[in-house]
This record gives structure tokens, sequence and C-alpha cells, in this order.
């Protein structure tokens, strides 16, 4: 490490980028002395510590540097299958020290029985990726392709960059649907477990009628949720509910810019939901709880009070419709 140090200390590199590459070769020396079970300052880097991975590692700083991106979203990583030999014989794939640096990092294990990621590979991608997923709506700008000299009969060996600006009228966001079927359950709790699904972080909650096998009708149980509050939300339904398995699966959600503005109705003030895209009005709705509230305190049915809602918003204009403070919180 002491002589890395003193290449890198040497090197053309600006101050900042001399100190990433060190920080980047003493986390790859922390992961070596946690599986040799020995000291930073004993570790030998064997393979990785090769001229040719030090050009790696120093390039990559000094390229990403140099291209002053603001996020950097990777694929989940194929780290291949099979074993490899390194200077301690033969190992599975990924490698210890690959696995130690991979560990938060989302991977799977492909076709091709070779090492898809190295530890190089893995203390980049790990430290430079602010998260892991499918391409992130964007404004292409660049592609670059970078090709490994290992052909494999079917997948390219290349890692591909894309550089492009943030694509601000396509928002999306990441959300996991978990789901169950139930047969067996009292209704009753149906209605309790909603509630407590909601308050526990779901974004949504709703029940479908299914038939199920031996011609049972059943429920299908489904919820919309930030993917951190899976395994929350799992429990609950495991703990609440007769069910004794769920899936899931992840996928991204796009959501239309809403506010609550105040219309003037001949019955009162009643808030209306607007929902735009690019600033443009999509949907407008009242307040349903708002129409209730002032159809019983003034003997009208609620669809007149709806209907007086839509009309004020319609000839006022979205545009010259004030917010309705609120005290709550936002809509999500």
């Amino acid at each position: 490490m002491s002589e890395i140090a003193r290449l890198i200390d040497a090197s053309a590199l600006v101050t900042p980028a001399k100190n990433r590459a060190k920080a980047l070769f003493g986390r790859l020396a922390e992961a070596e002395a946690a599986i040799h079970d020995t000291s930073i300052e004993k570790v030998h880097l064997h393979e990785v510590g090769a001229i040719d991975s030090i050009i790696d590692i120093v390039g990559t700083v000094y390229a990403l540097g140099t291209l002053d991106v603001d996020r950097i979203v990777a694929s989940p990583l194929n780290v291949g299958s099979g074993s490899v030999r390194s200077a301690h014989g033969l190992y599975p794939v990924p490698a210890p020290a690959t696995m130690r640096l991979l560990q938060g990092a989302p991977i799977y294990s492909g076709p091709q029985e070779a090492e898809l990621v190295t530890p190089t590979g893995a203390l980049l991608i790990t430290a430079y990726a602010d998260s892991f997923g499918f391409i992130p709506p964007m404004r292409l700008q660049r592609v670059g392709y970078g090709a490994g000299a290992r052909d494999f009969h079917d997948t390219p060996n290349v890692l591909r960059v894309l550089i492009g600006e943030s694509d601000t009228t396509a928002p999306s966001h990441r959300v996991v649907v978990i789901e169950a079927e139930i047969d067996d359950m009292n209704p009753q709790i149906f209605g309790i477990l909603i509630d407590r699904l909601l308050a526990e972080g779901a974004l949504d909650v709703f029940y479908t009628s299914i038939q199920m096998k031996k011609n049972r009708p059943g429920t299908l149980l489904s919820i919309i949720a930030p993917p951190g509050a899976r395994e929350r939300l799992t429990a609950t339904v495991f703990r609440e509910t007769t069910t004794i398995g769920v899936r899931y699966r992840e996928m991204e959600r796009e959501c239309l810019d809403r506010e609550t503005v105040a219309v003037e109705t001949p019955f009162g003030p009643v808030g209306v939901k607007i929902a735009r895209r690019n600033g443009e009005v999509m949907n407008a709705s009242p307040e349903f709880d708002d129409c209730a509230r002032i159809a019983a305190a003034s003997g009208r049915p609620v669809k007149d009070v709806q209907a007086a809602a839509m009309k004020a918003f319609l000839d006022r204009g979205p545009e010259r419709v004030g917010r309705v403070p609120r005290s709550g919180p936002g809509i999500s």
C-alpha cells in the first residue's frame, strides 16, 4: 500500500484525484485484510496490485473527474459463475475480496462460466454508483463502449456508459408491488389490514376478487410501496393475515404533479385536487371529504356540491386559483 501511495503521489493527478485514488486503494486493502485476517499494513494485493490494475483505478478516477457528472446509476451486476484461479488457488466466482466489496449492491449470476466482476471492478462501481437499477429518464447525449479481450458466444463482453441530462419531463421512481392470495380469512380483518399497511408506509393497498384452486373464491391483496418498506410490510402481512407466502416485484412508477387549490361555491369553500404534467392540467377533482361535509351541513346532495365546485374551478381557471393552506401532510 505504501508503494502504491508513492506512485499516486508522484503522478500528474490533481490533489483531489490523488486523494480519491488512495482512498479507493485503502478500501481495497481493508477488504483484503479482512479476508486474510491481517492488518492493512501487512496486506499484499496480489493480482490487483499489478500495474494494469493501478492504471484501471487511477484512470477511472481521472476520467470521472474529467466528466464531472452529478449522478451515476449502474445496472445490477452480473458476477458470472464457475471458478477462478488466483494466487491462493481455485476459488468460486465471485472471488472473496470481490464478494466483500459488493456487499449492499444488487448482483446476479449469469450463464457465463467466467469472472465477470473483478475486485477492481467491484471497488470502482460500488464507490461511484449513487444507485443501481434501470436506466433513469434522461436526454441521451453520448454513448461509450469498453470491450474486454474475452469473447462469449451469447453476450458481448463490453462495458457501456451513457451520458446525458436528467429528463425532468418524465419523472419516475421505483416502487415494489407485494401480492398475496387469501381464501381462508375472516372478511372483517381486510378493512383493518388496509389501515395498518397504510400506516406502516404503503403508498396504496387494494383487493381484487379472484378464483383460486379447488374453485374457491379468494382475494388478491396488492400493496404498492417504496422498496425500502418491503420487509416491514411483508412482516405485517404474515402477522395479520392467514397467507403463508407473498411475492413481490419492483417497477418504475410515474406520477403527475399534484396540488390542492381552493374554490368558492354557493355552499362554501371546497378544495379541488389538480394533477399536472409538464405544467399542463390533466385532471381536476373536488375533494370528496369537503363536499360531503358541506353537503351534510347544507342539506344538499353531495353531487350538487361537487358540480358547483367544478363549475367554480372551470370559471376561474386553474392559473388564477390560489393554493389551499394545509397543516397536514402533503399528497404522496
